[in-house]
């Protein structure tokens, strides 16, 4: 949205007309409520879990037309009481923001350009590459002639944006690789 000079200032006086009304006693409560219901008006109500972190939190998600209008933390679970972080409070705005991704991007080495890849491709390069590092790094023995199975040369990180499940069974898909060395975002 393009902001003018003018429809600054419109909403400065707007702004400074309101908070001189509260201040001069007058409930604005209503008025911030209804504004409140037109955003959400005919929309349909969809509850959700926050996916930032392994807490869940429960949110309200408001779709109108096959379209995301608004997200709120869920007042009735117990979990939040409706509250939420940062993170889940910009959950609406992450997921409607011009800058989000939604196709794999690939710079090719020593390039300095973004090329717009599909899923399959990048798939496949991604399973092709671990395959190649553990068919080349994987140390079967260790020099007592222990049977090791280790891959040192891989490092996953987790993402609070998966699930304990999600994470579990990243944990065991990295294990069976051979993957031994593993942190999580959550507890750095």
């Amino acid at each position: 949205m393009k902001t003018t000079r003018r429809s600054f200032l419109k909403g400065v006086g707007a702004g400074v007309l309101c908070l001189s009304l509260g201040q001069l006693g007058f409930d604005l409560g209503e008025a911030q409520a209804y504004a409140a219901r037109l955003k959400i008006e005919g929309a349909k109500e969809v509850v959700s879990v926050c996916p930032f972190c392994s807490v869940c939190c429960q949110v309200i998600a408001h779709v109108r037309d096959g379209k995301l209008v608004s997200t709120e933390g869920d007042p009735d679970y117990p979990v939040n009481e409706g509250s939420l972080c940062a993170k889940g409070a910009a959950l609406f705005t992450l997921y409607n923001s011009d800058h989000r991704l939604t196709k794999p991007l690939y710079r090719a080495p020593h390039s300095d350009t973004w090329v717009e890849k599909d899923w399959d491709w990048t798939l496949e390069q991604i399973a092709r590459r671990v395959k190649d590092a553990r068919d080349k790094d994987m140390i079967l023995k260790n020099e007592k002639g222990q049977t090791v199975n280790r891959l040192e040369s891989i490092f996953w990180m987790g993402t609070s944006h998966a699930s304990n499940e999600e994470c579990a069974v990243i944990h065991q898909a990295m294990r069976g690789l051979g993957v031994v060395h593993m942190d999580h975002q959550a507890r750095v």
